[in-house]
Order: structure tokens, then C-alpha cells, then sequence
């Protein structure tokens, strides 16, 4: 099986079965591909989710686009963006069509059991991830402290400054000691880094005049400028899109779009689809979501094929060793603030959710079952519950 084959299919799979929202893939990323697949070790897995915190965009996608990137080139970074997207911008290019038939399913009791499936992935991610890369007092207190900064912080700021602050930590207190970064495998070569970099730019400069051109280029445009421009991804995008789409899309489609979205695996950016489907005039339909998807996700592409062999090769240095050290910490504390809100607070209302959640967690820590049919119990636990 070819490199960007493999990437393809094992993405694909994931975009199928991975439900939660962007902090539950990260923890499905990493039972896949550092735990079952061995790609790339825990620090190495860490530090790709720093720098994607770092960047604009959907970090869980930018993630995986890295992984994909390491793997087997820019056919792997391609591969793994389309298997990952493909299922989600399907369901929600599905749904703009069928809009007015299918109703309300973000309320439905099975999308209330993938929430409580998300909480066990993000825990068992939390405590794997706090075993390695918090081994000691100092950078427990690290993690800790980026916890809290998230929690009194909790947007995008709140995010940069934790890390910044794991990083300026690390760099003061913590030792370059230890195991060398591994050598990852990174098929970009400096002047492809620069050119994506100065492209992603370029985009941003000339897209608002090139918008005046048609309807067509100014979708473009919006979308563009929406993927380049929101930190934090997820949740965040939302009002964003709204501004992008205004006028263009009716207010009570935009919402319900915006449910359904909640129901999908995969990044929550596929919204993007639904909203070129959905569009009052062409391009719409397949065409505009077609569109409107590879604009919000463009920026990402450029900016990670930019950013990554810089930020692996900033690893090598004594410094940036000790700095990253803290960083790592400080993405554990993302994810301790990230299990308790949104992940907890929009899943667990009572003793029935925890005792799900709870033994969705407990199937993760045999290490016989995998993520997805841990997925369909909690779906399949709360369905029964509801019912009862």
C-alpha cells in the first residue's frame, strides 16, 4: 500500500467515527498514531499539537494534515485533509439539500451518547499524555497553571498565552536534558516553506480586491479570510461565517446548519459545505460546497507546509529543547481545561451520563476496543437510557 494510500484510508476512517469535536480528535490522533501506529512518539505527537495551537485554523485538521505531511509528503497532507473532511462535508452538503425533512437532530438522544463517548477519549488522552510529558513537580505545576489560564481565558487568547507561558517557562526552569528531538520525516524543502508562506499572504492582500470581480471570487474571498483569520477553530468560527455569509444565506438555514454540524464526525469547519450548498445563488449546491470547503481549509494547507520544518528544525537547538519541554506541559493543561469545558459541562448532566462515560473509559483502558465501537456504545448506552 502506497504511503498517501495508507494516510487516505486510516484519515478516512477516522473522519467516519470521529465525534466529539477538535480537543476529542486530537485524542483519537493520538491513540492512532502514536499509540496503535507508532508514527511519531508522545513528545514529538505534542509538540505538532503546540504549533497547531499556534497557528490559525482548525487545529485538529492542521494536525492531521502534519501527520499526513510526515508520512508520505504533500499527497500524504493532501490525503489525510480529504479522508478526514470527506465524510463530515458529505453528510452536511447532504443535508442542505434534505433541510427541510430531516429536522432537528442535534437533540437527539444518540448525539447526547457520542458527547459522553467524547469525555471517555479526552480523558484517556489526558492521562496518557500527563504520564509522558509531565513526569515531574515543575511541570506539573506547568500544565496546572495553563489549565487555569484557559479556564479564566477561555478563547483563543487564553490558548496562546498558556503556551507562550509553557514555553517561556520551559526555557528558564527546565534543562535541555534528555532523549534528542527524533528526526521526523519532513519532505518540504525550505523554499517550498517560504513559498507557501508568502502565498498565504498573498491570498490575504489580494482576495478582498479580487472579490469585486463575482459573487464566485467573493465567496472566496470570505472563506478565505475566515480559515486565515480565526484562532481556536471549532466553536470560534461561527460568528465569522455569519458575517462571511451575510445576505447570502437565510439566518434560520445558517442555525440549523450550524445543529446539524453537531450531529457529523469530523471538523466542525465542514460547516463550511452546508453553508456553500445552502447559498441563495451560484455557485451553490455541490459546486459552492465544494468551493466554500477548499477556501476555509487553504489557509491551513499553506500555513502548516510553512510553519512545520521550521518549528522542527527550531527543535534542535539546546533552548528550544527546554522551551518545548514546557509547551508540552502546557498542551496537557489545554486538554485538562478542555475535558472539563466544553467537553464535561456540554455532556455530563447526571449520574446515568457519568456511569457511560465512565465505562466508555473503561473499554478505552483494556486496550481491546477500539475508538469506534467505544463511539457507538456511548451512543448506543445513552439511546437505551433515553428510551427507558
Amino acid at each position: 500500500m502506497s504511503g498517501a494510500l495508507e494516510v487516505f484510508l486510516v484519515f478516512l476512517r477516522l473522519g467516519a467515527t470521529s465525534f466529539g469535536g477538535p480537543v476529542a480528535h486530537l485524542g483519537y490522533f493520538r491513540k492512532e498514531f502514536v499509540e496503535r501506529r507508532r508514527w511519531l512518539d508522545e513528545p514529538a505527537y505534542a509538540g505538532i499539537v503546540g504549533l497547531c495551537q499556534f497557528l490559525p485554523g482548525p487545529a485538529s485538521s492542521q494536525v492531521g494534515m502534519a501527520l499526513g505531511l510526515m508520512r508520505a509528503g504533500l499527497a500524504g497532507a493532501i490525503a489525510a485533509f480529504v479522508g478526514f473532511t470527506a465524510p463530515s462535508a458529505l453528510l452536511m452538503t447532504a443535508f442542505a439539500y434534505l433541510m427541510t425533512s430531516l429536522g432537528d437532530v442535534a437533540q437527539a438522544p444518540w448525539i447526547h451518547g457520542l458527547k459522553l463517548a467524547a469525555v471517555a477519549v479526552v480523558a484517556q488522552a489526558l492521562w496518557s499524555m500527563a504520564r509522558s510529558l509531565t513526569p515531574d513537580v515543575p511541570r506539573i505545576g506547568l500544565a496546572l497553571a495553563a489549565a487555569a489560564i484557559a479556564l479564566l481565558l477561555p478563547s483563543s487568547v487564553g490558548q496562546l498565552c498558556a503556551i507562550a507561558l509553557g514555553g517561556v517557562a520551559g526555557w528558564l526552569l527546565l534543562g535541555s536534558e534528555g532523549a534528542p528531538m527524533p528526526e521526523l520525516s519532513l519532505p518540504v524543502g525550505r523554499t517550498l516553506s517560504a513559498v507557501s508562506l508568502a502565498l498565504f499572504f498573498l491570498l490575504l492582500v489580494a482576495l478582498p480586491f479580487a472579490a469585486r470581480a463575482g459573487h464566485a471570487l467573493a465567496l472566496v474571498d470570505g472563506f478565505y479570510r475566515t480559515g486565515a483569520l480565526v484562532f481556536g477553530g471549532g466553536h470560534v468560527v461561527l460568528p465569522l461565517l455569519q458575517k462571511a455569509t451575510a445576505g447570502w444565506i437565510d439566518p434560520a438555514h445558517f442555525l440549523a446548519g450550524y445543529g446539524a454540524a453537531q450531529a457529523v464526525p469530523g471538523p466542525l469547519f465542514s460547516f463550511a459545505a452546508f453553508l456553500g450548498a445552502a447559498m441563495k445563488q451560484q455557485p451553490n449546491g455541490w459546486s459552492g460546497a465544494l468551493l466554500c470547503l477548499l477556501s476555509i481549509y487553504l489557509p491551513s494547507f499553506l500555513l502548516v507546509i510553512g510553519a512545520l520544518p521550521a518549528w522542527h528544525a527550531a527543535q534542535r537547538h539546546p533552548a528550544m529543547r527546554a522551551a518545548l519541554k514546557g509547551v508540552n506541559a502546557a498542551v496537557v493543561g489545554l486538554l485538562l481545561a478542555a475535558l472539563y469545558t466544553p467537553v464535561w459541562t456540554s455532556a455530563i448532566f447526571g449520574l446515568a451520563d457519568v456511569a457511560i462515560a465512565a465505562a466508555a473509559l473503561a473499554l478505552l483502558f483494556t486496550g481491546k476496543v477500539p475508538s469506534w465501537a467505544v463511539v457507538a456504545f456511548g451512543a448506543a448506552a445513552a439511546t437505551a437510557v433515553s428510551l427507558a
